[in-house]
């Protein structure tokens, strides 16, 4: 049987690779979305791109609890791995498809019959409303299959095989670049255009998934009822954290467009494209909690602690080295960003709050990452949780609503980024002493009691 591709070789090498290919995918697949904004405010209708920014709030809260599945299957095939139980792995992955793709369907059924309420929850009003209103009931079901295309991504990560996972997202985001300016500028279809290249990039997502996973790797076990009974417990108790914890940013960026509404369309479409930007820059970051989890999965799995801790270290010191490099890169090109996008005037200083002062949050934020990348897959996730929701359900509004009535929009910015500064601080300290406290017994599989990794685990292990 062979060894899982963690246990040995640089964990700065692993680190870099699985996050390198991790922030291609992601950072293709937002660069996409970029250009889906692009191509939406080439039509010179402020009203289009102030729509996709409140569908985009919403967007955000079924793709987080997507990632949140994917995160918490990677946690859990990648210590099977670790420890040598490549059959359950594929067991606990076919289970794991099932149940996400059933979540999913649920989170998209409520989203489509309430959408109109959300989004004018979020301040939109009028004909911003309406188009808003009918992205969503067009684009919503649609989580279905991503759903399926991203746990195996997560599985393929789980292996080693960051490749293949991040080929998943780039060749559908090669459709999507593709068919947008078509369906939305040359034919006319605009807002729709936009939304059915995006049904379709999803579809995509799907079939390449299974492909990769299930039938070239053969990663995914066919799952049954009596499989399902038996990981559904265990897998619930990491993901349910796992998607509370990823909620917690877009419940975070819906209150702050909230806050931001008030000051105009224009400022929500900078808001919109802050949005974007902060994914495409930051691909890397975003994508290092999927990454390197099954890096701290499998070595704990197999007990090999002193790799944990080195893989933490590396990981603080990869997110620095790029922080830096990508906010050099956006100060410099803020106004291209400032042309290409048509902002003026309360956009653009909203956009120039972000590429000068608001990307700074990253040196911490990155230290948030790595710790919840930790908590979630050392058998924590509640402290991931608390961590994020402190910081987008609890700290980011009031920091915004202050400073937004000090600098106006721009405030808002501010006020995200202070947030994001203290807690990820916090958070990189607390999850260094947790990691770097571990010894003892190698940790256990996760089984019915996945949340006490440590408490007794020969007890566990005999069952």
């Amino acid at each position: 049987m062979s060894e899982g591709r963690f246990l040995s070789g640089s964990t700065m090498g692993h680190v870099v690779r699985m996050t390198a290919t991790g922030a291609f995918g992601i950072t293709f697949v937002f660069l996409v979305d970029a250009a889906n904004l692009f191509w939406i405010a080439k039509l010179g209708d402020a009203t289009l791109v102030a729509a996709i920014g409140f569908a985009f709030a919403i967007q955000f809260f079924s793709v987080s609890s997507g990632v949140g599945l994917m995160i918490a299957s990677t946690a859990m095939v990648s210590r099977s791995i670790g420890a040598g139980q490549r059959a359950e792995a594929r067991t606990q992955a076919g289970a794991a498809l099932v149940t996400a793709l059933l979540i999913q369907g649920l989170v998209a059924a409520l989203i489509v019959v309430f959408r109109h309420d959300l989004v004018a929850m979020a301040g939109a009003t009028g004909q911003t409303a309406d188009l808003a209103a009918r992205y969503l009931a067009i684009t919503i079901p649609s989580l279905v299959p991503m759903a399926v295309g991203l746990i195996c991504s997560g599985v393929l990560r789980a292996e080693g095989f960051g490749a293949k996972a991040m080929y998943i997202t780039l060749i559908s985001g090669a459709l999507l670049m593709s068919t947008d300016p078509v369906l939305i500028y040359w034919m006319g279809w605009g807002l729709d255009g936009a939304a059915i290249g995006l049904v379709a990039f999803r579809a995509a997502l799907m079939m390449l998934g299974l492909w990769f996973a299930a039938v070239q790797k053969d990663l995914i076990a066919k799952p049954d009822l009596a499989a399902i009974r038996r990981v559904l417990p265990v897998y619930l108790a990491i993901a349910l954290p796992a998607v509370a914890t990823q909620l917690a940013t877009p419940v975070g960026n819906y209150l702050l467009t909230i806050v931001i509404a008030p000051f105009g369309d224009d400022a929500v479409a900078a808001w919109a494209v802050v949005g974007r930007l902060t994914v495409v820059a930051f691909g890397g970051i975003f994508a290092l909690a999927g990454a390197i989890g099954g890096i701290f999965g499998q070595n704990y799995g197999a007990g090999q602690y002193d790799r944990l801790r080195s893989t933490y270290r590396d990981a603080l010191i990869f997110c620095v080295v790029y922080t830096l490099s990508a906010w050099a890169v956006l100060v410099l090109a803020t106004p291209q960003i400032i042309g290409w996008f048509g902002l003026s005037g309360q956009a653009a200083e909203v956009l120039r709050a972000f590429t000068f002062v608001g990307v700074g949050a990253f040196l911490f934020l990155g230290a948030l990452f790595v710790s919840n990348a930790a908590f979630n897959a050392l058998g924590r996730p509640l402290r991931s949780t608390m961590l994020n929701w402190v910081k987008d359900g609890a700290v980011s509004l009031p920091a915004a609503l202050f400073l937004a009535g000090i600098w106006g929009a721009p405030g808002v910015i501010y006020g995200q980024a202070l947030a994001g500064a203290v807690i990820g601080a916090i958070a990189g300290v607390w999850g260094w002493k947790f990691v770097a406290g571990l010894q003892g017994a190698p940790g256990p599989v996760l089984d019915a009691a996945p949340l006490r990794p440590y408490a007794n685990p020969e007890r566990y292990r005999r069952r």
